[in-house]
């Protein structure tokens, strides 16, 4: 591994990055009142634990405070910012890490009802479809308090011990300037390339000032919006010579296209079934163009691409910024000859829409990312080894038994199916998230690596459990589709009956989803790409509620594609027959007694699973717990499974759906703080 590319060091100015590896700016939104506290300072500090170089943190600090927070941003103009990122800095510095913060003022990407309810602002007023402000075209007097800030931010960047800052160019204040998308001025900051960079100009000069010329400042810019209306190619190019040629940026961090909208962002930050590294060539053609340091991520979700990156010259340094939050420690197994045991980034996004949805970056299938204070990402010994038996072999099973083995314990799982995978092998059917097996496939390796009994084919009655002498038994069955509440809805077809190619579309088809997640808009997709006409109604005011703006994105695409039609607030009533075909009566919440019917050939419903509990209340009355949890010692200390039947012979919990519908990330997340505690 002494020469692979990835782990070479490069020099940056004065500063030694030890390998190739780099997390890009982005907000995971764990600060609490602007700040980086423990949860945020303990998320750099594990990839820092596990190899990587350089990791760049915040996506978008502000400089402003007419710059609020649009999902967690640092607040980078408050001086109390100091000691909490020096703590971090220090941590990683510690490990070997070096750190470094994009800085920015937000423009029009942000609510002006936020934070103090100022005005939110922009090269010109023209509105961001994606935050719905209409912003307000910066005075002179705006511009000149706006650079200042910059600079009085980059001072405290620099008084924390940070090794380097970038400055946010794309969908930002700054850029707005550079692009005729959003630069409508005809006064000196708008109309000729020179006017239009005149602010970036205005921001480095005094950046240098305050900072001094050593400290390290670069900028992560767009330079083709890939837009009709946008800033072109040409001139992208052009404006990244001109920062190169200017001798006052160190780095270049390239994007390539726009983020006013959900869609535009997809572009920019492609998700699963779309192509990986589809701006790396791009990339490396303005490194060529330029000769400056060039940094790039953009779906380099892997190794090998990352690889490829950095032995073809087109980058310097590689963002696989996904990657790292699925598994922070890909620096130190690339080192130790490990590759093949990364857990991989399956390009589900659900960090990235848990974020721009209000919530906080999780990894759908790595649980302690986000919660380093409480999960571990190495999972530790037992002191007692134990006979455990897992009953299913889905996700959240496959965690279950995956920890049990991790923490020493003897594990049996037994499937009744010919082999794993519980609903991933069901969404997996949709072609465009066949990336999602990487869940499973990762899992299967990682307990034969173990040495761990996986029995399929075996559909377990109390008997065959208790006939293995179990000290634990962790129940994760999961479900089977449920149908809402509707007379006659046994004539319908579940989405799990579409997703599964059970039963071919038959023309006219009304998908009613009253689950809100994926499984009811991917059965309408792919019913519409079989050639289906098809209505998906919804009973929410909103299209897939529990599904955020990125992952809607493909579905949408394919729904408008072929033309099929999306009713949002109705709900589904009755479903009769009528000749050979159905009648689907429909219902209003908001207005009781309005009716509307739909005749079709197929009426598919989603709504979500039921527990496959049978083999829990089996075996309840024979365990120490009598199944009971204590909820208070699960999320803080003591005995989870509280001994309550003292003649029982194991304990005995259950996880993911065979307690109720959730997600892939909560039985993960189940499987390991349960895990971990016995």
């Amino acid at each position: 591994m002494r020469n692979d590319p990835l782990l070479q060091p490069y020099r940056l100015r004065h500063l030694v990055l030890k390998n190739r590896l780099m997390s890009t700016a982005h907000e995971p939104a764990y600060s609490e009142d602007g700040m980086p506290t423990d949860r945020y300072r303990l998320y750099h500090r594990e990839k820092a634990r596990g190899g990587i170089a350089l990791t760049m943190t915040a996506g978008s600090a502000v400089v402003s405070p007419d710059s609020p927070e649009a999902f967690g941003n640092l607040h980078a103009y408050k001086d109390e910012i100091v000691p909490w990122l020096r703590r971090l800095a220090d941590d990683c510095h510690e490990e070997g890490c070096a750190v470094m913060i994009q800085i920015t003022h937000l423009g029009r990407r942000t609510g002006w009802n936020k934070a103090d309810w100022l005005p939110v602002l922009s090269a010109s007023p023209v509105r961001e479809a994606a935050h719905r402000a209409f912003p307000k075209q910066a005075e002179d007097w705006d511009i000149s308090r706006i650079v200042a800030d910059y600079a009085a931010a980059a001072q405290r960047m620099q008084a924390a011990g940070l090794d380097g800052i970038e400055f946010e160019a794309y969908g930002h204040f700054m850029d707005s300037f550079w692009s005729p998308a959003t630069n409508r001025r005809e006064d000196d900051w708008g109309g000729s390339l020179d006017n239009r960079l005149r602010f970036t100009w205005a921001v480095i000069d005094a950046v240098r000032a305050a900072t001094g010329p050593d400290f390290i400042v670069g900028i992560r810019m767009v330079a083709d919006e890939d837009w009709d209306k946008g800033l072109s190619r040409a001139e992208g190019v052009e404006i990244a010579q001109r920062i190169a040629a200017s001798g006052k940026f160190d780095f270049l961090n390239l994007i390539r296209g726009h983020i006013d909208s959900d869609a535009a962002l997809t572009g920019v930050i492609p998700i699963q079934g779309m192509a990986s590294a589809p701006h790396l060539d791009f990339a490396g053609e303005v490194r060529a163009a330029t000769g400056v340091p060039m940094f790039h991520a953009a779906r380099i979700p892997d190794v090998a691409t990352a690889r490829h990156a950095i032995a073809s010259g087109k980058l310097d340094m590689v963002g696989m910024t996904r990657a790292h939050i699925a598994d922070p420690h890909i620096g130190a197994k690339v080192a130790a000859g490990l590759e093949d045991r990364i857990r991989p980034c399956v390009g589900a996004t659900y960090c990235l829409d848990r974020i721009y949805e209000g919530g906080g970056a999780l990894c759908i299938h790595n649980a302690a990312t986000g919660r380093e204070a409480q999960m571990p990402h190495v999972i530790a010994r037992a002191p007692v080894p134990r006979r455990v038996v897992v009953v299913g072999a889905g996700p959240a099973g496959l965690e279950a038994a995956r920890v049990a083995g991790e923490r020493g314990h003897s594990v049996t799982v037994l499937e009744a199916a010919a082999q794993a995978g519980g609903q991933v092998g069901l969404l997996v059917q949709n072609p465009r998230r066949r990336e999602m097996i990487g869940i499973i496939d990762w899992r299967l390796a990682e307990l034969e690596r173990l040495g761990l009994e996986l029995r399929f084919n075996s559909y377990a009655e109390a008997e065959d459990v208790l006939a293995l002498a179990p000290d634990m038994v962790v129940i994760a069955t999961g479900g089977l589709p449920q149908p809402p509440e509707a007379d006659g809805v046994e004539l319908a077809i579940s989405s799990w009956d579409v997703i599964s190619g059970a039963v071919k579309p038959q023309g006219r088809v009304l998908v009613y989803d009253d689950g809100g997640a994926h499984a009811g808009i991917s059965a309408a997709e792919m019913l519409a790409r079989a050639g289906a006409e098809v209505e998906l109604v919804t009973p929410e005011r909103m299209l897939s509620p529990d599904i955020g703006g990125m992952n809607v994105v493909p579905y949408l695409k394919s729904l408008h594609e072929t033309g099929s039609r999306i009713t949002p607030a109705l709900r589904l009533a009755a479903v009769r027959r009528e000749g050979n075909g159905l009648v689907a009566v429909l219902g209003s919440d908001y207005a009781p007694g309005a009716v509307q019917e739909r005749r079709v050939d197929q009426v598919v419903v989603e709504h979500g699973t039921a527990p496959l509990d049978e083999l829990y209340f089996a075996l309840k009355p024979g365990s120490r717990n009598l199944g009971a949890v204590d909820y208070t010692a699960l999320i803080g200390e003591g005995e989870v499974l509280p001994v309550t039947n003292p003649a029982g012979s194991y304990g005995l919990y259950r996880i993911g759906d065979a307690v109720q519908a959730r997600n892939i990330h909560a039985g993960i997340y189940e499987a390991l703080r349960f895990g971990i505690r016995w």
